[in-house]
């Protein structure tokens, strides 16, 4: 399947939408060459973070009868996956917003900031970030916690009910609310968010479903889901997009659902070949470390190191691509190897004590 390749390369535009967001102000209506307007929908990479995420998570209970193998073995996996890395992640970031260039520009972290982020609990709480990609870590710990009740409700009714249940909501609330719709900045938008983790759930059925069904072209699906988004945005405007990204993200998500769908299918093949190639299957292997430690080393190229050598604006653009980029990708390949790879591989600190002293040439 070709899933670790599209996460990696929803993780490798995330870099370059940060490359773009902290080069050129005014964001949304940035003061970037509209060539490079295609860079600004970091938003929708991080959305289709989470509609993969249910996806992956809902495979194996879509081909069991939609059941979880027990809420507490589900979480004390998940917790044991995504914590450690996290965590090593979230000291590294404090070190650098504390000591080379801030993550935001409400200053350095605080100890709230320690204790909040360090208890995944930064769409509850509000607290000066010690990187500004982490609040969508806060989102899935949340959607993490529901996942079981939402497996449940799937196994007990239908697809069209779970979607009801979580979309239906968010709707009312867009309307009856239209500017208190939420973004990165606000807190508590796992429940806005939930609909397209659900969306992802909803399509793992496709990978559990009859070969008539598995072999539709879920590629063209995705390709005319997603016309009708595109055309709005390019009717709006990228700014208009951006400031109404409440309604985007429940547009976009049937398109992205289909999309990995596509993937996980092997159809097309042109696509499956692109996503398992060597370099992008690599990438998606520690996608998760690159989308952690990232933006610390962006912001201090760009605050700290570029504006010693080259102007502001597009050549400060082109010497970040240039350092950052690569210091990102060759460190968060180290990184994974010491924080993520080991808690990949092993399912508990028996198995990963076990490893870790086990002799050289030992199987």
């Amino acid at each position: 399947m070709g899933l670790d390749g599209l996460r990696g390369l929803a993780a490798l535009y995330v870099v370059l939408f940060h490359c773009w967001l902290y080069t050129f102000p005014g964001y949304p209506d940035s003061s970037a060459p509209p060539w490079l307007k295609g860079l600004m929908f970091g938003r929708l990479a991080v959305v289709f973070f989470l509609v993969l995420s249910g996806f992956s998570l809902a495979i194996s209970p879509a081909r069991h009868g939609w059941r979880s193998g027990g809420v507490a073995q589900f979480l004390r996996r998940r917790a044991w996956r995504i914590l450690p890395p996290y965590w090593a992640a979230l000291a590294m970031s404090l070190i650098v917003s504390w000591f080379v260039v801030p993550a935001s520009h409400f200053g350095p972290p605080t100890a709230r900031s320690v204790l909040v982020f360090g208890l995944v609990a930064q769409d509850m709480i509000t607290a000066p970030t010690p990187n500004g990609a982490f609040w969508s870590i806060g989102v899935e710990a949340e959607l993490y916690l529901l996942f079981p009740l939402l497996l449940f409700v799937r196994r007990r009714s239908s697809a069209a009910v779970l979607v009801a249940c979580v979309t239906l909501p968010v709707i009312v609330r867009g309307l009856i609310a239209p500017d208190a719709t939420p973004v990165e900045s606000d807190n508590w938008l796992a429940p806005h968010l939930a609909p397209v983790f659900v969306a992802g759930m909803v399509g793992a059925g496709v990978v559990a479903a009859r070969d008539r069904v598995r072999s539709l072209p879920w590629g063209g699906f995705a390709a005319l889901a997603a016309v009708p988004v595109l055309a709005l945005g390019v009717v709006k405007g990228s700014v208009w997009t951006v400031n109404h990204y409440f309604w985007i993200d429940l547009a976009a998500a049937p398109a992205m659902t289909m999309l990995i769908a596509a993937g996980a299918t092997g159809r097309p093949a042109m696509l499956l070949r692109l996503l398992t190639t060597r370099p992008i299957r690599s990438l998606g292997d520690f996608s998760y470390s690159l989308y952690l430690i990232h933006l610390p080393v962006v912001m201090a190229v760009i605050r700290r190191v570029a504006p010693h050598f080259v102007s502001p604006g597009l050549p400060t653009f082109w010497f970040t691509l240039a350092l950052a980029l690569p210091v990102s990708v060759l460190g968060a390949w180290l990184f994974s190897q010491v924080f993520e790879m080991p808690f990949k591989r092993n399912r508990s600190w028996k198995t990963l004590r076990q490893r870790l002293c086990q002799k050289p040439g030992e199987g």
